[in-house]
């Protein structure tokens, strides 16, 4: 990391603290959000056995992979950018 300083507007200064919190907002309900699709997941694959679906979509995925664990709950993973 490089040490300096900067001198940005008060303006330019907000919208990034507003960028900030949308960001880590956006971040909680992506979060909220796949773990509802887990749940609802490893319900089907209770009923259907997935596994041939779900490996086609981790061949084709680039940002996230599902992942069936040994007691059948599937999670999901996110591939770090």
């Amino acid at each position: 990391m490089v040490k300096g300083t900067v001198s940005i507007s008060i303006e330019d200064f907000q919208a990034l603290l507003d960028s900030s919190i949308s960001a880590a907002a956006i971040k909680n309900s992506t979060n909220k959000a796949s773990k509802e699709i887990q749940v609802f997941l490893s319900f089907i694959h209770n009923q259907l056995d997935l596994t041939e679906h779900i490996e086609s979509f981790n061949r084709q995925s680039s940002r996230s992979k599902i992942v069936i664990e040994d007691d059948n709950r599937i999670k999901i993973q996110f591939n770090e950018e």
